[in-house]
Parts: C-alpha cells; sequence; structure tokens
C-alpha cells in the first residue's frame, strides 16, 4: 500500500506501519548479550565489634554476599567482577577485584570469591573495622556465553534453585526465618539484615 494512503487512514501511524512493512526501521537494535543499566550492586557495613579473624570475616561477607545477590536476582542481573572493601579499625581501607570465570548472582559463589579475594589481601596486621561486596561488570539474565567443559552446570542449576527458594521464604516469612548454619557461630556479627540496608552503587562508588 502507498505510504500517503495509510497515511490518511491511520495518521502517523501509517508511516509507521508502512516502514516496518518495506523493511525500514531506524530504532536502535537492542542486543541479546547486553550490559545492565546499571554499574553495579553492592553493600557494605561497619561491623558490631572489632572483626579479628578470618571466621569473623567469612560470616560477615556471607551476609552481605546473600544480599548482593538476592539484589541481582530480583533486577535479573549476573556479575562478572566480585569485589571488596576493607577497612581496619584505624581506618585505613582498600578495595581490590577479581574477574570471574562465569557471571553469577549465585549466593555463595560471590561469597567464596569475596572471601579468597580477602585471603589474598589481608594479613591482619589490625582488626577490621568496616567489609564491603560488590558486584560489577553486569550482565542481564539472558547474556550468553561458552560453558567450559570442567564446570559443572548441574551443580549451579541446584544453587540457583535453592536460592530462588531461600528468596521466596524470605519474601514470605522474613530475613531471619531461613538461615546458613555459617550465622549461628557469632549471634552479634549475623545479627545484622544486610539486605535491608542494601544500596546499588554507582560506578566508581568504592574507588578513590
Amino acid at each position: 500500500a502507498d505510504e500517503d494512503v495509510l497515511n490518511s487512514h491511520l495518521g502517523k501511524m501509517g508511516s509507521i506501519l508502512w516502514s516496518f512493512a518495506n523493511g525500514y526501521d531506524d530504532s536502535p537494535v537492542k542486543l541479546e548479550n547486553t550490559h545492565a543499566p546499571i554499574k553495579s550492586v553492592g553493600n557494605s557495613t561497619t561491623t558490631p565489634k572489632d572483626l579479628v579473624c578470618d571466621e569473623d570475616v567469612k560470616i560477615v561477607l556471607y551476609i552481605l554476599a546473600e544480599s548482593v545477590a538476592a539484589r541481582l536476582r530480583e533486577n535479573g542481573f549476573r556479575c562478572r567482577v566480585v569485589e571488596i572493601s576493607v577497612r581496619d579499625n584505624e581506618l585505613f581501607s582498600f578495595t581490590r577485584q577479581k574477574k570471574i570465570d562465569h557471571a553469577t548472582n549465585i549466593t555463595g559463589e560471590i561469597a567464596a570469591y569475596a572471601y579468597q579475594i580477602f585471603k589474598e589481601n589481608y594479613n591482619w596486621s589490625k582488626p577490621i573495622r568496616s567489609v564491603g561486596v560488590r558486584g560489577a561488570d553486569l550482565v542481564t539474565d539472558n547474556y550468553w556465553e561458552q560453558i567450559d567443559l570442567f564446570s559443572s552446570v548441574e551443580k549451579r542449576e541446584k544453587q540457583m534453585k535453592m536460592d530462588s527458594a531461600v528468596d521466596e521464604i524470605r519474601r514470605r516469612f522474613g530475613f531471619y526465618s531461613i538461615q546458613r548454619g555459617l550465622m549461628y557461630r557469632d549471634r552479634i556479627l549475623s545479627a545484622v539484615n544486610a539486605k535491608e540496608e542494601h544500596t546499588v552503587h554507582p560506578h566508581g562508588y568504592f574507588s578513590g
């Protein structure tokens, strides 16, 4: 049909339909492997008491990782970089990050990477006052990536299902309705509901 004829009957929509019918579309192409519209999701906390050993830090990192991973899942994102921030009781601070093999929003994976980064970069010269965890270089859930032969797809799928079940239980019955066994080792450190204080950080929040 002629574009003018369509316009006379349908107005502006006539031109749009004519353009589509003839293969003309100047709207932006949306790539399937797209990055998320925000740069990172992170959370940090000043602990109720100084952290003095690896076990203390592990508890807090898992709490923070739970909040970061849950928010990633809620928004349909995964991260390709895990970053931690650490501040000791004399206010010296540093950040370290790691590019991970597969984009993730799995709580256990984010926590494990965060703890690995910490172990590789802290020598306990001072007690720790504040810790942060951030997931960066975000991609959407439809991001495609090649899985290597040595990665356990089945194991990751089970972890994702477990995380989804925990999310639903907490949504219905509250954050403290289900807890990791690790949290019972120190009820003071694990008393914080980090997800309620969760923040989405702009790019560069942890730097400087």
